[in-house]
């Protein structure tokens, strides 16, 4: 997979969970993807100060991406 096909597939995927993200005032958009394997998202809205973000994270988006692109090892948040 190149690298823009791997952007394409982890848009693809934070468009299959931003519905979800959004029905509860959050959103979510992909920073950067590094060495083909780490994607820096950055949540936004309500998603910020949520205190289940990280479980979000982890068993929301991560899944997600890793379902579009299985090369994906990590997926981090980046806090403004």
């Amino acid at each position: 997979m190149s690298t823009e096909e791997l952007r394409l597939n982890v848009e693809k995927a934070l468009e299959e969970i931003r519905p979800f993200l959004q029905s509860d005032g959050g959103d979510i958009s992909l920073l950067s993807i590094e060495n083909d394997k780490l994607v820096k998202v950055q949540l936004q809205g309500a998603c910020v100060g949520c205190s289940v973000n990280q479980m979000t994270l982890k068993s929301g988006v991560e899944m997600t991406i890793k379902k579009y692109a299985p090369q994906i090892e990590k997926v981090i948040n980046i806090e403004v």
